[in-house]
This record gives structure tokens, sequence and C-alpha cells, in this order.
């Protein structure tokens, strides 16, 4: 299990997923995720929800995204994915755009972070 609850319990969970696009929705993929205005993970908010980092790279013949989550416990990762919160979140209009994708999130407890 990804996510079980080790750590001093102040540290942040990051929740890691991918996902990978054909060349071609890619963009409109990323749109879907980031667009400051009706963004997926733009848009997120709720108690416990710190952020979001959305990476992508070209992998070959596909596009990799990988997300991740930030927040302040498990149980707003609860709040965000349910009680099942291992499984992936995936809406019908990612799928769409999705060539495919994990089955499941991984959670890490964040240790030490630094950003310039």
């Amino acid at each position: 299990m990804s996510g079980n609850g080790a750590g001093d319990g102040n540290d942040p969970i990051v929740r890691v997923w991918h996902g990978w696009t054909d060349p071609e929705d890619a963009d409109a993929y990323e749109q879907f995720l980031a667009d400051p205005d009706e963004g997926l993970l733009a848009t997120m908010s709720g108690e416990g929800f710190l952020g979001y980092d959305l990476l992508r790279r070209d992998a070959g013949k596909e596009v990799e995204f990988m997300t991740q989550l930030w927040f302040s416990n498990y149980d707003a990762v609860r709040e965000f994915a349910g009680e099942n919160y291992e499984n992936a979140h995936v809406p019908e209009p990612a799928r769409e755009l999705l060539a495919r994708w994990d089955d499941e999130a991984t959670h890490y407890h964040c240790r030490a972070s630094q950003r310039h």
C-alpha cells in the first residue's frame, strides 16, 4: 500500500499519477488540466488541498504527463479521491484524451522541498 500513514503526521502528502496521450491530444489534455479558468487541477480547492504540479515530457510516440497533487493529510486525499484513494481518479473528459493511464496513484510523505 502506498499510503500507509507513516510519518510524523505533519508531512504533506503528495499524490503522484501518470497518464499518456497521443502527441496530437497532448495540448488539449494539458489545457483540460491547467487552464486557469476551467482546468481540472487549476480550479481545485478544498480544505487540505495544497496545490499541484503538472509535468509533461515527450516519450517517443506518446506524451507522458505526471501529476503531483499536494494535500495536508490523508483525510484531504480521501476527500478528493474517496475511501479507495489509491485508485486513479480519471474523469470521462480525460479518458477521451488519454491513450492510457495508471490505474492507481502513489502517495508519498514530503520530507523536504525547495523551489526556486
